[in-house]
Formats: C-alpha cells, sequence, structure tokens
C-alpha cells in the first residue's frame, strides 16, 4: 500500500473534477430555499450561539431539527458569508461531491494505478444518486466526503503503520455519527477488517489498538450528546425527532432501529401498518406521512397549503449574538414564478414530495410519470435479495454492479493460491466490507430514501474502476478462464442496463437503449474474437456502460432539482418541468397573516405557533422572526403539554396559534388537549382580517380541516 508520489498534475483528473463541479453546481443558484426545512434551521442559527450549537429549527430555540447538528454548522458558516440563499447552503454539498471525487483517486491510486484510481473518479463523479443529492442541502453528501476522509487517514495509517492516524480515521467516523447518526456506521466493518488484516503486529497489540480505536469512535459519536443531556431541558430546544426529549433516543430510534424496521404512523413508534390514505389526516403522522400527503396536496390543484409568519428573534435564553453577515433574505418575498393562486391566496409551495409516489404503493408513480417500482413507501420497491435491481432503485446506483460482480472475482482469484493476501485483496475486502453491509441494508429496510443509497457510490466506483485494470490484465495475459471475465462482464452489464432503460423507452426515445445495446455488445465480441490485445476496445467497453449513468446524473440540471427527496432519472421530467421556476421550490408566505400578527403583537417573543414545520418554514427564512412548530417536524413530537403552554402564555411568550379547526388535532401540535386547550380558551380571528382569499385552505399538508387563527384571550 505505497503511495506512489506524482509530481505532475493529472489533467484527465483535473476534467474529471471540473466534470463533477459542472453536475454538482450548475444552476444550483436558481434554489430559493431548497429543502426549507434545514434552511429554516440555517436561518436561526445564525441568530445566536445557543440556536447554532443546538440546530435550532426556529429562532426561539424551541425544537432542534431532527438530525445532528455537525453538516448545519458547516452550512451555516457558508450561509455567514454569503449569505442565507438556496445555493449558500447548497453548496457545502456541492463541493463534497467534487472532494469526494478527488479522494477516490488518491485512495485508489497508491495499489491500483492510475488508470484504476481515474475511473473510479469518473465513477463516482458520474453516479446518479451521488449528483441528485449533492445539489441539495441534504446531509450525505458531506457524509460521504468525511468517511472518505476516514478511509483516507486509515489507508495512511496502515500504511506508515502510525497510530494516530488509526485513532483519527475511528474519530472521523464519530464525526460522521454527528451528521446523520447510524448511516455513518456502515463503514466500520470494512475498517475494522483492514485494519485486522494490514496492520503489522502481534494479535495483542492488534487488539488492544483496535480496542482503543473503538473507544475513540464510540466517544466521538457521543460527544455531543453527552454535552446535550447535561443541560437541563428547560435551558435547550427539544430534540426535534425524539420521543423522549434526548439525541440518544433519536440516533437509535427515529434514525436507527425505525429506519431498518420502517416508521409507524403519529410518532407511535416502529413497524406500524400503513394506513389507508382516508386515515392519515387522524393519525398526525411521522416524517413520511408529511412528505407522503404534501405530494397529495401539489397534485391536487384546488388543495392550498396554509403558511404562517415569523417570529422576532433572539428569544432563546443564554449566547452572545451571531452577526448575520450578508442574509438578504430576511425581507425578500418569494419570487414571482407564476404559482401565484386565484381569489389571493397565499403563493404555493413547489412540489417536494417524492419521485414517483403512489398512495395505494402500486408504482404507478404520479401521473405522467414512468413507473418507479412501488412497493416501498417512497416508490422503494420490495424488499428482497434483489431490490436493488428493481426499476425502483437500479437507475439512482445500480448501473455497474454486475461488472463488480465480475471484478471481484477476477480481484479474489488468487485467494487460495497464497496463505498472505496482497494488498490488492486487502483493499478490495476491504470496499466490499463497506458494499455488501449498505446493499444488505437496502435490501430489507422499511424506510429510507433513494438518496441514502449514496452511501454505495464509493465501493461501487474503487471496485469497478480497480477490477477493470484488473480484468484487463487477465485478458491480456490470457490468464485462462480468467480472461473471459472481461468481455462477459462488459456484456452483463450492458443487458442490466438495457433493463433498467426498458422503462422509459417511451419517455426518452429507444436511440439510448440501441446504441448502448449495440456499443456494449459489439466491443463485448471484439474482445471474444479478435486475438490481438484490444486495450482501447476494452476501455471504451467500459465507458459505454458509463453514458446512461451521466445521463442520469444530468437529469437534475435538465429538469430541475427536488431538494427535500432527490432523485435523478428522467421521471424528474414531470417533476421539473411543472412550474414555471423550472421545478424550483417556492414557498409561500401569507402577506396579510404576516402582517396581522406583527401588528398586533403586545411584546410576545413569537410572533405565531402552528402545528408543523411545513407551515412556519418559509416564515423563519423570509423574515427571521420566531414562528414555532408545536410538534417539530411532523407534528407529532411530544413537545408541549397543557402545563407547559400555559405557562408560555402567562410569560407572554406567545398569543397566536394558527391550527385546524374543528376537535383533536390527530396528534399535532403535541396531544389533542393542547389543541382543545387552545380553542377553549382562544377567540377567533375573523378570516377577513389576515386571509388573503375568500377562505382559508385545509389544514398542515392538506390534512384535515381549515387552518383557524386563534387568539389567547387569558
Amino acid at each position: 500500500m505505497r503511495l506512489e508520489q506524482g509530481r505532475s498534475l493529472d489533467w484527465l483528473l483535473i476534467g474529471i473534477a471540473l466534470l463533477a463541479a459542472f453536475l454538482n453546481i450548475f444552476n444550483i443558484w436558481q434554489e430559493q430555499y431548497a429543502n426549507a426545512y434545514y434552511t429554516a434551521a440555517v436561518t436561526s442559527m445564525l441568530q445566536n450561539w445557543h440556536n447554532f450549537f443546538y440546530a435550532s429549527l426556529d429562532p426561539a430555540g424551541y425544537v432542534t431539527v431532527d438530525k445532528p447538528p455537525v453538516t448545519f454548522w458547516v452550512q451555516t458558516v457558508f450561509a455567514y458569508v454569503f449569505g442565507v440563499h438556496g445555493w449558500s447552503v447548497i453548496l457545502p454539498q456541492a463541493l463534497a461531491g467534487v472532494g469526494s471525487v478527488l479522494l477516490m483517486y488518491i485512495l485508489v491510486k497508491p495499489t491500483f494505478g492510475q488508470t484504476a484510481a481515474r475511473l473510479a473518479s469518473l465513477i463516482i463523479a458520474c453516479t446518479p444518486i451521488a449528483v441528485a443529492v449533492s445539489r441539495t442541502n441534504n446531509i450525505d453528501s458531506l457524509l460521504v466526503f468525511t468517511l472518505l476522509v476516514a478511509a483516507w487517514m486509515l489507508f495512511r495509517g496502515i500504511r506508515n503503520q502510525k497510530l494516530p492516524w488509526l485513532l483519527g480515521a475511528f474519530a472521523m467516523i464519530g464525526v460522521g455519527f454527528n451528521m446523520k447518526m447510524l448511516q455513518a456506521y456502515m463503514v466500520v466493518p470494512a475498517f475494522y477488517l483492514l485494519y485486522l488484516f494490514a496492520f503489522k503486529g502481534a494479535w495483542k497489540k492488534k487488539l488492544a489498538i483496535l480496542a482503543a480505536a473503538t473507544v475513540v469512535l464510540v466517544g466521538v459519536s457521543v460527544s455531543y450528546a453527552v454535552a446535550v443531556e447535561l443541560v437541563p431541558q428547560e435551558n435547550r430546544p427539544y430534540i426535534g425527532g425524539s420521543k423522549t426529549n434526548s439525541v440518544l433516543e433519536l440516533a437509535f430510534g427515529y434514525n436507527g432501529i425505525q429506519r431498518l424496521k420502517g416508521m409507524s404512523r403519529g410518532g407511535m413508534g416502529p413497524g406500524g401498518a400503513a394506513p389507508e390514505q382516508g386515515q392519515r389526516q387522524q393519525d398526525g403522522g411521522t416524517k413520511p406521512d408529511r412528505q407522503q400527503m404534501q405530494q397529495d396536496e401539489n397534485n391536487t390543484s384546488s388543495q392550498q397549503q396554509v403558511q404562517q409568519a415569523p417570529q422576532d428573534g433572539n428569544s432563546a435564553p443564554g449566547g452572545q449574538q451571531m452577526p448575520q453577515k450578508g442574509n438578504n433574505m430576511s425581507n425578500q418575498q418569494p419570487p414571482q414564478d407564476g404559482s401565484n393562486m386565484p381569489n389571493g391566496q397565499p403563493r404555493q409551495a413547489g412540489n417536494n414530495g417524492p419521485q414517483g409516489y403512489d398512495p395505494e404503493g402500486k408504482g404507478n408513480g404520479r401521473p405522467g410519470q414512468m413507473p418507479e417500482g412501488g412497493g416501498g413507501m417512497f416508490g422503494t420497491g420490495q424488499a428482497g435479495p434483489l431490490r436493488l435491481f428493481q426499476s425502483a432503485l437500479s437507475g439512482q446506483i445500480s448501473w455497474l454492479l454486475p461488472f463488480v460482480a465480475f471484478a471481484c472475482t477476477g480481484l479474489l482469484a488468487g485467494l487460495r493460491r497464497r496463505r498472505e493476501l496482497t494488498d490488492k485483496e486487502k483493499e478490495t475486502l476491504f470496499w466490499l466490507a463497506w458494499l455488501i453491509p449498505g446493499m444488505v441494508f437496502f435490501s430489507v429496510a422499511g424506510f429510507f430514501h433513494h438518496y441514502y443509497m449514496i452511501m454505495l457510490a464509493p465501493p461501487i466506483a474503487a471496485l469497478a474502476g480497480g477490477g477493470w485494470v484488473e480484468l484487463w490484465n487477465h485478458y491480456r495475459d490470457r490468464a485462462g478462464w480468467k480472461k473471459w471475465l472481461l468481455p462477459a462482464g462488459i456484456l452483463v452489464t450492458t443487458a442490466f442496463e438495457l433493463y433498467i432503460l426498458q422503462p422509459y423507452q417511451k419517455q426518452i426515445g429507444a436511440g439510448w437503449s440501441i446504441g448502448i445495446g449495440a456499443a456494449g455488445l459489439g466491443l463485448a465480441l471484439v474482445l471474444v474474437l479478435v486475438s490481438k490485445k484490444q486495450k482501447l476496445t476494452a476501455m471504451a467497453g467500459m465507458l459505454v456502460l458509463l453514458v446512461a449513468p451521466l445521463y442520469w446524473s444530468a437529469t437534475p440540471l435538465l429538469y430541475g432539482d427536488n431538494s427535500h427527496l432527490p432523485q435523478a432519472g428522467p421521471s424528474q421530467q414531470g417533476f421539473g418541468q411543472r412550474q414555471g421556476n423550472g421545478g424550483r421550490q417556492g414557498l409561500s408566505v401569507n402577506d396579510k397573516l404576516l402582517e396581522y400578527v406583527t401588528r398586533n403583537n403586545t411584546g410576545e417573543t413569537i410572533l405565531f405557533a402552528t402545528t408543523e414545520a411545513s407551515t412556519a418554514e418559509s416564515y423563519i427564512i423570509e423574515t427571521g422572526k420566531a414562528v414555532i412548530a408545536m410538534g417539530g417536524y411532523s407534528g407529532s413530537d411530544p413537545i408541549l403539554t397543557v402545563e407547559k403552554l400555559q405557562q408560555m402564555v402567562a410569560n407572554k411568550e406567545v398569543k397566536y396559534f394558527l391550527i385546524p379547526s374543528g376537535s383533536g388535532s390527530g396528534g399535532r401540535g403535541g396531544s389533542n388537549e393542547v389543541m382543545e386547550w387552545i380553542r377553549a380558551n382562544s377567540t377567533e380571528v375573523p378570516g377577513e382580517d389576515w386571509q388573503t382569499g375568500s377562505s382559508q385552505s385545509s389544514g398542515p399538508m392538506g390534512r384535515g380541516n381549515e387552518n383557524v387563527l386563534y387568539e389567547v384571550t387569558l
């Protein structure tokens, strides 16, 4: 595993990095809010150090986002420098995507050579889901970059037999845990395996070092949680997404076991069966419900999303003011993109819903959209060993998986002949130990989004790039049965790509399938039939396999991004071209409501409270003022009790509430008792005083009754 010291620039690598930068960055400046839930948190975090440390969703420091804060710390730094914009909170992830391309080259080159390193970099640059998520402010691109930094530290520690680098590698996984919790631990088996195989020394010493590395891993992982748990609950925001106001419970519950077993509705724990559509407005729902109902809302033109007003800033206790350098969105109105609704209704939100969402789980997707395979909550296919090969997921990540299988066969073909592993074999096992646990998880998990699969991009890229070189060497050297692995790998992978392309024939035309099929088949036959060495033919075969993934990767640029649930592929076309703003998100603010609660504020620190984040987030971004989501992201977090609410009212923290009319709340806002207390102790503000149209739209995400503005009359 010795590092080859190159003294000249690799211009092909520079070209690949520029390609990645174009795919990841071009047109992100058209994003208004990106994923508004996270952008609202960045807006709040800029206001003071208290909000910054906890990643508070709102300026009042009422509830956090449902993820750890490290990624949002990075985004907040960028927003501090450039101002709060969609592009400024996306830029860290876009740059992380480019950084991952460069790190793949650095990781692969010392053992597999320059050609393999170039191919690995190109493959990860052309991985569709990696591009799609890197163009958003979701966490996963920065997480993968962090884990690749950890892998680089591990490789260097093993190569130089240096303990600090080894401990640093496991510490970086701990940093990843504080980005997206247990998802970062998918790579831990690979790190353990490579250390045990490659680090030199007696077993007693190796196990002692491994134990120390594990302590570092766990220590860094839980450091933030411990720091938060030591603060009295009344002095910090509620931990969004948890049921017990605990970071550790969030990690192992909502962001842990529930992801494997599947989310239940109503925030009642994992494993619940999906309700019928008509039941959704009764159960309040977890995070998936909110997204599903948002898709229903955006697909029904008669349903109007009710949005709300802002907060007045720094009500969170403690912490020094953090200057809001460059934040020019406080008084900015959403762009006039043709989304204004008739009868003076508030400007409508863009489509954040899941691609191919089918309420009945039949995989039919939105009208006019190609099937996504169905089966999963978000069109993620039917759980089972072939899930990654189903049309629901294969176009996002799986294009080269058949070639990876042939590549690993060639790379590990000599295992039986030697007692000691070569460096290639050790690193092949490392990447396999990264890939296989991820494949197993995505094959059986009850709940995940497509963009989580970026976790598979690095091992696929490394194994395909390094494997191509190894298969070429077997072919060139006429190494018995192994010489057929290269043409067979190209042929089988071409057939698999035609299978992925087939459902999109009418949408993108048959030319893609004909061209890729003819080229792949022809090049494979040349390798089989022509006895001369055909390196250019072999390389052309590999590049042909990247044509379709490259097109899939370009679709977010062609059709518009989906910052809430990023995906790639031609199915984006119906989503992205549906609105005048190119599919970019345009959340709404009811200016009349905002003016009313601001004008009638009598010193309350919170302009108004609502049930869930979807209603509050645009007001937070637009004004930087305090609007709180009483039940957190989906409205189902048990944050408020009647006693706590009474105290907030008595302390003059809040007096206006925008909640559904009628009895009950379906769990939104924390509990039905809280909703009933508000209605019983408030007067209804006449609609003509704050509504922009003749009547107010249905409740958040179209669930349940109309929203009503209440003023507490105590």
